[in-house]
């Protein structure tokens, strides 16, 4: 039998909470998923008609006016049995790949001016990301927190955001470092350049 992927099962852990079509898996997709898995729309389809011939979920055509049809999808009992089965089997930690991180790996062959420049653009957009992440945290709190059980499927957007706001939060204070190494370098080379 082919291998499941990891987007594979993130379409079914989608699709365990409601019937979906394409489309609207992939506007999950940025969220709530996409506080810890992404998919690009390209990959969602090609990923649906595989899951489907492994018998984990099928689609029915919805028809529509002044517009194509639809397929919506629904997992199968036999994907919800593959999805229990994987959801406790061990995971493995694979290898982080960031830009960012590979940059700052060699960040001391650049200009500290251009260094920072990059920093704090990265800095910005985290801090949005994090700024978004703890509203959708408090919505969830202030309008579900008496139904949000471990066994509620809106636990998992709960739970996936709690883990997002850390990495956010983690993301933003090293941001913030690097610049300060890179102006804490700018400012011992100007001092320098002064007594010589």
């Amino acid at each position: 039998m082919p291998r499941m992927t990891i987007l594979g099962y993130a379409l079914l852990s989608l699709l365990a909470s409601e019937p979906l079509s394409g489309y609207d898996l992939a506007q999950r997709m940025k969220k709530p998923i996409s506080y810890f898995w992404h998919a690009r729309h390209s990959q969602i389809y090609p990923e649906l008609a595989r899951l489907e011939e492994l018998g984990y979920v099928t689609h029915e055509v919805i028809e529509q006016v002044e517009r194509p049809h639809k397929k919506r999808y629904t997992i199968t009992q036999a994907g919800y049995e593959n999805l229990r089965d994987w959801l406790t089997k061990p995971t493995e930690i694979g290898p982080d790949r960031s830009e960012i991180v590979l940059k700052a790996y060699a960040i001391w062959m650049t200009d500290p001016r251009k260094a920072i420049d990059l920093f704090q653009a990265h800095l910005r957009l985290h801090i949005e990301r994090l700024e978004q992440y703890e509203r959708d945290y408090a919505l969830i709190e202030r309008e579900k927190s008496s139904s949000l059980t471990f066994a509620s499927p809106l636990f998992g957007n709960y739970a996936t955001l709690r883990k997002g706001i850390g990495y956010e939060r983690e993301y933003v204070d090293w941001c913030r470092w690097m610049i300060d190494q890179a102006q804490a370098y700018l400012t011992q080379q100007e001092v320098t350049c002064k007594l010589q």
